[in-house]
């Protein structure tokens, strides 16, 4: 009996070494492994920016709308502000700039004389009309920003206050002389021919 319960510590004790020398090695592949996938990580280059896709050319409507868009920096509600730019790549498109964010926009004139700003991602509308514009998510359906004027419609109110009610319209003007802007147009041609020479 004495005999048998020998037998039994040392095969119990056996196993137990054997167990122990098992865990004992797999705590050290796990570093190792652990420090292979990091590197595999490490290794992994970041992935490329997508490119953006090119801009359709901006034909005359397009053109004139983009003359009409109030440029420069808008203060807006809340202490807010944002600015309008011409695109420096593309004749006939406006960058609007709010907080961190850039939105290369389409200028679209409506019947009703109001200009739209149209993101060519579809994510932001801006509407403008003459005595204020609007910045809008048109993927969450709500404004980012409301109430924000230019210095031009800074000055259309301040007019539209001294020449009374009578004088009435919210829109930008749709029968605004074009001959101005008709030339105004021919330069945004040139403008166009001498940035597409230049890519």
């Amino acid at each position: 009996m004495i005999a048998s319960l020998r037998l039994a510590a040392l095969a119990a004790a056996a196993t137990f070494g054997l167990m122990s020398i098992t865990a004992a090695q797999a705590e050290e592949h796990k570093p190792k492994a652990a420090a292979k996938a990091v590197a595999k990580k490490a290794v992994q280059p970041a992935p490329a920016p997508k490119a953006e896709a090119p801009l359709p050319d901006a034909d005359e409507a397009q053109l004139v709308a983009a003359q009409r868009a109030y440029q420069g920096v808008y203060a807006c509600e809340f202490n807010q502000s944002l600015n309008i730019s011409p695109n420096p790549k593309h004749a006939g498109y406006v960058d609007v700039a709010w907080k961190k964010e850039t939105f290369t926009m389409k200028p679209v004139l409506s019947s009703t004389g109001a200009l739209r700003l149209e993101d060519v991602k579809g994510r932001t509308l801006m509407v403008q009309i003459a005595n204020k514009s609007m910045l809008m998510d048109t993927k969450v359906g709500q404004r980012l920003v409301d109430d924000c004027q230019s210095a031009e419609q800074r000055e259309a109110v301040a007019a539209a206050k001294l020449a009374g009610p009578q004088a009435g319209g919210l829109g930008i003007d749709p029968n605004k002389p074009l001959v101005a802007e008709a030339a105004k147009v021919e330069a945004i041609k040139v403008q166009a021919v001498g940035i597409e020479a230049a890519k």
